[in-house]
């Protein structure tokens, strides 16, 4: 009845039909449609009639349609929100593999936000002592393919520029001395869009911390191997490490300028840091060895 009620509204209803005169001749009204002129083109009625009852329940199946997409598109909202939640408990209970289980179910996703997660995850199941040397390279590989997917999906996500630079790093590792020079400028620039983009992130300055020791004490053949290659290679100095540095390798550099109480007080900040992951680990090993070897100079 509602339909029929709303076709009315839609549809005008069916012409008055004059009863004819003597003389023949028909006295329809003004602006009325004649009997014969109804009679003569009922198809053209008919199908008038008909498209515009398609046309309402088009309209009708198209509100529908577009009430359920929005339905679905905000469930799938609630669902990324829920997953990454999850992602980020795990993480922080050091649950690596339980949450490379729960990514990798999501791996055809959109998201950037759960693509540089899995990223991260794949480069942590790599770090892990019992997984082989060709597992690490595949997961190496398979991370810097997340992060460059996170990056493609949303290029204002520091999180997505940080973890495409630390993957690019990585796979240097397999690729010789010339990629990972070339790579050093990838990296140092998306590192630095990672802090632009979150000034407050510590792990990305801390990682352009490592950039600039790495290069400050770059051995003499690596510096002669890259002024060949390239015209202006990457360099930096310990002094220059010490404006991002916040962990393990801010004590090294002050080692290295030979202050032995800023090194004490920031290589015990490293050693006592929670660690998440089997790097994290492997940093408060490092860092408790330094200690180690500093006392014994002391």
């Amino acid at each position: 009845m509602a339909l029929a009620a709303r076709l009315w509204r839609v549809v005008p209803p069916r012409p008055w039909l004059p009863v004819g005169a003597a003389s023949g001749r028909s006295r329809c009204g003004p602006r009325r449609l004649c009997g014969s002129e109804v009679v003569g083109n009922g198809g053209a009625f008919k199908r008038s009639l008909l498209l515009s009852a398609l046309s309402y329940l088009g309209f009708e199946t198209y509100q529908v349609i577009s009430q359920a997409a929005l339905v679905r598109a905000a469930a799938t909202v609630f669902r990324v929100e829920e997953i990454l939640e999850q992602a980020d408990y795990l993480y922080e209970s050091g649950e690596t593999e339980k949450l490379y289980q729960l990514l990798t179910q999501y791996k055809e996703s959109e998201d950037a936000e759960l693509l540089w997660r899995l990223a991260r995850a794949s480069r942590d199941i790599a770090q892990l002592s019992g997984t082989s040397e060709e597992e690490k390279k595949l997961l190496v590989y398979e991370a810097l393919e997340y992060a460059k997917r996170a990056l493609e999906k949303n290029e204002s996500s520091f999180a997505a520029h940080k973890w495409y630079a630390i993957c690019i790093s990585d796979v240097g590792d397999y690729e010789g001395i010339k990629a990972k020079i070339a790579n050093a400028y990838t990296i140092k620039e998306h590192f630095e869009k990672a802090i632009e983009l979150n000034p407050k992130d510590a792990t990305s300055i801390h990682l352009m911390g490592i950039w600039c020791y790495t290069f400050a004490e770059m051995p003499w053949y690596q510096r002669r191997i890259a002024k060949v290659l390239f015209a202006a290679p990457p360099s930096s100095t310990y002094e220059e490490a010490l404006g991002y540095f916040h962990r393990a390798e801010q004590g090294k550099t002050y080692l290295k300028l030979h202050n032995k109480k800023l090194a004490a007080f920031w290589l015990m900040k490293a050693k006592d840091h929670p660690a998440h992951t089997e790097e994290d680990k492997q940093v408060q090993t490092e860092a408790a060895q330094l200690l180690t070897g500093l006392s014994d100079k002391s």
